[in-house]
């Protein structure tokens, strides 16, 4: 399995301290949405590699269709406000 660092993940868009995301993890850790998949020692310190657990990837399924329904209501909201925008506009 490929491991890819989280902010290559994020494509750079979403930086976080190493304490903010170990917490993060632990707690998604607790919850059971990840585990840990192994941990090794790397220019002497520790490194924790995750995996999703299957509750884990249908949480992520039903986020993502949770955003995706948020973006297709601003879309069409703003492509409204365009539509009254450009019809206002010639009288």
């Amino acid at each position: 399995m490929n491991f890819v660092p989280f902010a290559a993940i994020s494509r750079e868009r979403v930086r976080l301290r190493a304490g903010t995301m170990y917490a993060a993890l632990d707690r998604l850790e607790g919850e059971g949405l990840v585990e840990t998949e192994r941990e090794e020692v790397v220019d002497g310190r520790a490194r924790r590699y995750y995996r999703l657990t299957p509750s884990g990837e249908e949480r992520l399924a039903a986020e993502t269709e949770r955003l995706r329904r948020n973006v297709e209501t601003a879309t069409a909201r703003l492509r409204s406000r365009h539509d009254l925008g450009t019809l206002g506009s010639g009288a």
